[in-house]
């Protein structure tokens, strides 16, 4: 198994139970780790046969922007399941954090691990 990667994808969205977080973007920020094999790219050399994390990373960004979660729970469960149905990866290991969330603490957040490892 080969792992594409795309680390900090930062995007702006509604998130949160509190009533001031349904009014104000907040910062969300991605790590991704998805399962694939690389060798049909790296024998072609054509994107076509590749992971195309550039794909990726804009269908996250507009999903997740256009959305509005309380729980990022449910939120990292619908980005994971786009990922794995539209770009056919059969495993993924997602962080999703909430920079800010809690005042004494840098960061916070959950990852998951959906699918089969090949």
């Amino acid at each position: 198994m080969d792992i594409v990667y795309i680390k900090n994808l930062q995007i702006e969205c509604i998130i949160g139970i509190f009533d001031w977080e349904r009014e104000v973007k907040q910062r969300v920020s991605i790590d991704l780790e998805m399962s694939t094999d690389i060798r049909p790219a790296a024998e072609t050399d054509d994107i076509a046969f590749a992971l195309n994390y550039k794909s990726i990373s804009k269908r996250v960004q507009q999903f997740v922007a256009d959305s509005q979660f309380l729980l990022v729970e449910t939120m990292a469960e619908q980005v994971a399941a786009i990922i794995r149905s539209e770009f056919s990866v059969q495993w993924l290991r997602l962080r999703l954090s909430k920079p800010g969330a809690l005042r004494a603490a840098d960061d916070v957040g959950l990852i998951i691990e959906r699918g089969e490892r090949c």
